[in-house]
């Protein structure tokens, strides 16, 4: 099966591209549910970003930094929410490293953080198990 986002940074299907460089290009989500909603992608392939190495990492996150930055200071936004999810358990629809731009304004109406139900496990149980320390 062909990964569409590979597909799309190799030209091969359209897409309406905001940023490309060597490494990495930004493109419009199709979805049209928020306004300006934006994919960054890497353009080699990796799954996520648990199979991704640090330097690409770091080469996505400065084209997200620097569209981000074009955003609040060209584009009439105030802020943008980043969503990353890594991994079938956890949203992840396109096994293929993505980080969701979504510019922000006052008012907008977007949520942003989900209601949660609570902790079901004790913090310092939880934290013993996550350190790295």
């Amino acid at each position: 099966m062909v990964c569409v986002f590979c597909s799309i940074a190799a030209g091969d299907s359209p897409c309406l591209k905001v940023f490309e460089d060597a490494d990495t290009m930004v493109f419009m989500d199709t979805a049209n549910d928020v306004d300006g909603h934006m994919l960054a992608i890497t353009k080699r392939h990796y799954e996520s970003i648990l199979d991704c190495p640090d330097v690409e990492v770091a080469r996505l996150m400065r084209t997200v930094r620097l569209v981000s930055n074009h955003v609040v200071s060209d584009c009439g936004y105030s802020a943008v929410n980043l969503l990353n999810a890594s991994g079938k358990d956890a949203g992840q629809s396109v096994p293929h490293l993505h980080i969701h731009i979504i510019p922000r304004k006052s008012g907008d109406g977007v949520a942003t953080w989900p209601a949660f139900d609570g902790a079901r496990h004790d913090a310092n149980a939880i934290y013993q198990t996550l350190r790295m320390m």
